[in-house]
Order: structure tokens, then sequence, then C-alpha cells
């Protein structure tokens, strides 16, 4: 009897994390670290954006693959999971934007178009993208590829709003900064207060945070010339570790509850 009730409560949990302040501080932390690691591997190692972009693909797939053979939620195996994808959004895009030499607007006009056909796919297939939806094989890869779009959009934008070069509009790594919190604020005033869709509200918050982390990133990183406060790529990337491992030890890591069908996409 306890057995049947333990089975029936796994099935009634998703296969990722609630969304409390604890997953948005930590996810912040991850995009961040995406952008110091990945840049540290392709500029401070000089491998470059597209071996790079090997290393960082390899790790995602042995970790989406790892993720989804898991039978319920792992806290560290899904945060490992994140910061692969968000390590490969950043050499992705650079690679996109910089040795494609499509610039900025090319490269976020072209990952946007991939995250919206893969969200478009994944609701076509499932009759929702909610996160509470997260529990079969199929719709886990539909959630991980998506979740890597959306961090390679994050990593686009956030490089479209700060740099001066590439077509970037050149308003530097703190006002960049600011617009995208201020992007995230908002988001947070209409998911408490609002009458919009909490998956779409969630997707929002999920791009937003990405180039608030890439912002950051560059900030730790970059040159004091260029506006940034000169930390070592490596250093930056032990430190910002070091807090997201302290951060899943102090903050709750529950399961997601599940979800079923089209009802998901209400709030």
């Amino acid at each position: 009897m306890n057995s049947a009730a333990g089975d029936a409560s796994r099935q009634a949990l998703s296969k990722v994390p609630a969304l409390t302040l604890g997953f948005w501080i930590i996810k912040i932390a991850a995009t961040t670290l995406g952008e110091t690691g990945g840049d540290w591997v392709t500029m401070s190692l000089k491998l470059g954006y597209l071996v790079g972009t090997l290393i960082f693909l390899a790790a995602f797939l042995v970790l989406v693959f790892a993720q989804v053979r898991a039978h319920r939620f792992n806290a560290w195996l899904y945060w490992a999971t994140i910061v692969a994808t968000t390590t490969l959004g950043t050499t992705l895009a650079d690679f996109c934007d910089r040795s494609a030499g499509v610039g900025y607007p090319g490269g976020v006009s072209i990952i946007v178009v991939l995250l919206a056909a893969s969200l478009g796919i994944w609701y076509r297939t499932e009759g929702t993208v909610s996160i509470g939806s997260v529990a079969t094989p199929r719709v886990e890869w539909f959630y991980w590829v998506t979740i890597l779009f959306s961090q390679t959009l994050g990593t686009a934008l956030g490089d479209w709003v700060a740099d001066e070069d590439l077509g970037g509009l050149g308003l530097g790594y703190e006002v960049g900064a600011a617009i995208f919190g201020a992007g995230i604020v908002a988001v947070g005033l209409l998911w408490m207060w609002g009458r919009v869709s909490r998956t779409l509200l969630f997707w929002a918050a999920f791009v937003l945070t990405r180039p608030l982390g890439a912002t950051l990133g560059d900030l730790l990183d970059k040159p004091v010339a260029q506006g940034g406060f000169a930390v070592s790529r490596f250093y930056a990337s032990l430190i910002l570790l070091a807090f997201i491992v302290v951060c899943i030890l102090v903050f709750p890591q529950r399961a997601a509850p599940r979800s079923h069908g089209a009802q998901a996409l209400s709030r």
C-alpha cells in the first residue's frame, strides 16, 4: 500500500524544479557562469568558438541523456545540465554572431526563429509547453532543446545591446543589465498580479534572465576600459560555481507538480 502511494506520488511530479525564488537566483548565477565559462574556454584558452561549441555540445548531450534516463528529479543533475546549456549557448551565439559573420542582429533573428520553432513544434505535438508536463523522454528533449535556444538567444541579446561592434547598440553592460533586470521585474509583477498565462511568463522570464546573466558575466570579466571589472574569467567562473553549489544546498529543491494537456497553459 505504501509502495503504491509512493509510486503515485512520483508520477504526480515532473522532472524539473518548482519555480521558487531560489530557482531564479540559481538560474541567473548559472547563466552568468555560462558567459564566463564559455569565454574562458573560447577566448582565454584560445580554442575558438567552433571548438568550444563542440566541447560544450558533447557535455550537453551527455547530461541530457543522463537527465532523461533519471527516474525522478535530481537537483544536481538538473543544474549541471542547465550550466551545460548556458556555456553551449554562449559559444553557439558567439559562433553565429562572429564566426558566421551575421552580426548581432542576424544572430538574434536566427535564434528567435529557432526558439519559436522549438516551442511551436513542442506545443503542436504535446498540446502544452508547461514545465509541469516534463515527465516523459520526448517532452524532456523538447524542454532541453528549447532551454538551449533560450540560453543562446539570451547571449545574443545581451551582446547586441551592450557591444558596439557587429551591429550592436553599444549601450554598455551596466545599461544592458538594467534593461533586462527591469524586464524581469515586469514579468514578476505580471506573475503576481496579472492574468497572463503562467507558462508564457515562465518562458519570457527564462529568456530574459539569460541576457541579464550574460551582461553580468561580461561586466565581471571585461577590461575596465570597456566598462568591466577585469576579473579573471577562470576565477569568476570558480566563484560563480561555488555560489551555485551553496544555493543548491541552502534553497529547498523540489520537483514541480505534474500537469497535463492544454490546461497547463492557463494561470
